[in-house]
């Protein structure tokens, strides 16, 4: 981890009502409120959010190798994807989406019935305690949800148990900070100018899931079997600074959330550098910014 390691959440253990919590519900709770304080900015920003995590979408979808009477769980689901593309798939089957926080999954339901797809449903749902059998889905999908589990073992071993035999389970998840400028740029700025304390380690965050193997090895660990790991890159592309900066300060949690402890001098300086950084990097006009992910593909 670097400076610019976009963390999610800064979690302290802590007394509540019902006692001590242990961290990994503190992160859980924590968490689910995050994202649930957010789902009216990603609702906001979703088709361009969409279009941008599309290859990684892809890249899942053509790893789970769908047949059209497939049982497929959509885990971390958020608003949607790649669930919904995957119904559109699995005509004859079903597709369950879960996810923390309940205000996403009111968007994703509505995306799927503006869809016409009579075949997917969400569902609130922990990933470090699933609701379903043994046994009950043939493709388990999760993109960009592994850096965000408070345990990601248990997150493995969980979607390998609900996997029927031969079934398969695809995800995707950042790659270094170095391949992810559309984010770290940024929050290396912004860390800088208010000085902010590297996270605990461990602690979920964007990259958190970078080191090559990491996840592949909790696959592994799980009993999935002929895993692989497979770079998928790209460019996400903003019409100009403004769009750029709108975007980070609406459903980029650790910018709204490190700009918060910022006044509105230091917020205008840093937008002034990080515009300079934008124009001088990636030109005047629109700015592609490079973007690098992993996806892990297993079978049970």
């Amino acid at each position: 981890m670097d400076e610019a390691n976009g963390q999610l959440v800064s979690f302290a253990l802590h007394e509540t009502d019902k006692g001590m919590q242990t961290v990994e519900e503190g992160i859980r709770n924590q968490q689910r409120a995050l994202w649930n304080q957010f789902a009216p900015g990603w609702k906001k920003w979703d088709e361009f959010t969409m279009q941008f995590l599309k290859p990684m979408g892809d890249a899942i979808v053509d790893a789970l190798a769908l047949k059209p009477t497939d049982s497929v769980l959509d885990i971390a689901t958020g608003t949607g994807e790649p669930g919904l593309t995957i119904a559109s798939i699995v005509s004859k089957g079903r597709v369950i989406g879960t996810d923390l926080a309940e205000e996403m999954l009111t968007t994703a339901q509505e995306k799927a019935q503006a869809m016409g797809l009579s075949n997917y449903q969400t569902q609130w749902a922990d990933v470090s305690s699933l609701p379903f059998d043994d046994a009950s889905f043939d493709a388990v999908s999760c993109r960009m949800g592994f850096m965000f589990f408070p345990d990601m073992a248990l997150a493995a071993r969980e979607m390998a148990r609900i996997l029927k035999p031969g079934g398969r389970v695809a995800t995707s998840v950042w790659g270094a900070p170095e391949q992810n400028p559309w984010i770290s740029l940024l929050m290396g700025i912004i860390n800088r100018a208010l000085q902010l304390p590297p996270p605990p380690a461990g602690m979920p965050g964007m990259f958190r899931c970078a080191k090559p193997g990491l996840i592949a090895g909790f696959f592994e660990e799980a009993g999935l079997k002929e895993v692989t790991e497979t770079p998928v890159v790209g460019v996400v592309t903003y019409q100009d600074v403004d769009e750029y900066w709108g975007n980070k300060t609406e459903i980029a949690a650790p910018v709204v959330n490190a700009l918060k402890q910022a006044s509105p001098a230091t917020i205008a300086q840093i937008k002034e550098e990080i515009s300079a950084r934008l124009r001088a990097q990636y030109g005047e006009g629109p700015l592609a910014v490079p973007f690098g992910t992993l996806i892990i593909q297993g079978t049970k």
